[in-house]
């Protein structure tokens, strides 16, 4: 086990680090940039090690990435409208473009140098990391302490996000990986089910219209396994209240699958064009601010938020 923090430097730079962690069955590579998972490497059906999430060989080149490559996404995980949100009587402006925040707003968590707490090496190794969001950065109010661990269990990765405010305030985070399962150039032959029942329906920005829509007849239906082909999915999901388990995922190539279990009410399933990924954002409903029948992302002082999700490897 590798028992030490790495320290990469570049041009002067702040220096980015970097902490490793091992089970018999998977090791993680996580930075204190954007508390991000660097890399995520488990075990095919041959012994070989593969990378399920894309991202960077050089931690670097994550200052210049634009689409949150295992960051961790917040304030606001998901789009909001209106150009803010109103909040005991008071009225919150936050960045927008066209309409919509997205992920936080201009330099979310994702952008943020965050500090690695503790590190611990055992045989559930885990490392925290620590972020404090000033009142009013990026729009939103309080000031908001925010934790991430990410814990190995023999073949699970845990992710628990925790935060406080000193004010009323709202909160929603996720982890934004990208998981590949094998090395084919698309994942058009990955099986999927979701155990969601439900979607949050879009308009054309992809914001919340505030209807709450059955997949059943429409391309977002995975509630039994299927294959993906072509589905482009970039869809607010609603997880089923009589099941854990959110998602599975399997390739018959490398013979990997993967389950997605939280305690969230809602995933943002989203597969890229541009690259063989799917993420799976375990969270609340975008735009739960604006919309007072969806879950309520506020958070009060007192209070602890907690987002806890489990993504399972196993040999199929």
């Amino acid at each position: 086990m590798l028992q030490k923090t790495i320290i990469f430097t570049q041009n002067n730079t702040l220096p980015l680090k970097q902490v490793t962690l091992n089970t018999p069955f998977i090791t993680l590579i996580v930075l204190d940039y954007g508390a991000i998972i660097q890399k995520l490497l488990v075990k095919d059906a041959n012994g070989n090690m593969m990378n399920a999430v894309i991202g960077y060989d050089f931690p670097n080149d994550y200052k210049k990435d634009h689409v949150f490559k295992g960051a961790c996404v917040g304030r606001y995980a998901g789009r909001i409208s209106k150009g803010g949100f109103e909040l005991d009587r008071e009225t919150f402006l936050l960045h927008q473009e066209d309409g919509v925040h997205l992920h936080g707003g201009k330099e979310g968590f994702g952008k943020k140098y965050w500090t690695f707490e503790e590190v611990d090496y055992g045989d559930t190794p885990y490392v925290r990391l620590s972020y404090l969001s000033k009142h009013l950065e990026e729009g939103y109010p309080g000031n908001l302490k925010v934790t991430v661990t990410y814990r190995l269990e023999n073949n699970k990765l845990h992710i628990i996000h925790k935060a406080t405010t000193d004010r009323t305030t709202v909160v929603n985070l996720t982890n934004h990986s990208y998981f590949r399962l094998d090395d084919a150039p698309t994942i058009e032959n990955y099986e999927l089910q979701l155990n969601c029942s439900n979607y949050v329906v879009t308009d054309k920005k992809s914001l919340p219209t505030g209807e709450i829509a059955p997949v059943t007849d429409t391309q977002y239906d995975f509630t039994q396994p299927k294959t993906i082909k072509d589905t482009y999915l970039d869809t607010p999901y609603v997880i089923d209240k009589e099941t854990n388990i959110a998602a599975s995922l399997q390739s018959r190539l490398s013979k990997i699958g993967m389950k997605v279990i939280t305690d969230q009410p809602g995933m943002v399933v989203y597969t890229p064009t541009d690259m063989p990924a799917i993420c799976f954002e375990t969270q609340n409903f975008p735009d739960a601010p604006n919309f007072s029948h969806f879950p309520s992302s506020i958070l009060r002082p007192n209070e602890v938020y907690e987002n806890r999700s489990q993504f399972i490897f196993d040999i199929i």
